[in-house]
């Protein structure tokens, strides 16, 4: 038999921490409600996109310590 061709993901490791999960939770409940903001201090406007809203839970996640990995570089 051929020996088979492992997937590019490695067992047994988890990439977002179950409180970063959480963080993204919340932040998609808020965009859902209309609340979540976007900007420094909630004076920009709402935020209407999913994947911003996304962007802006990890974010929070980060701040708080949660295990996120790192932003990539531009």
């Amino acid at each position: 038999m051929p020996a088979r061709k492992k997937s590019g993901r490695k067992s047994g490791r988890r990439r977002y921490g179950e409180a970063a999960g959480k963080t993204v939770e919340s932040a998609m409940r808020r965009r859902k409600r209309g609340t979540l903001k976007s900007g420094k201090g909630g004076k920009g406007g709402t935020v209407k996109s999913r994947k911003q809203a996304i962007a802006i839970g990890l974010s929070e996640a980060r701040k708080k310590g949660a295990k996120v990995p790192p932003k990539k570089a531009a």
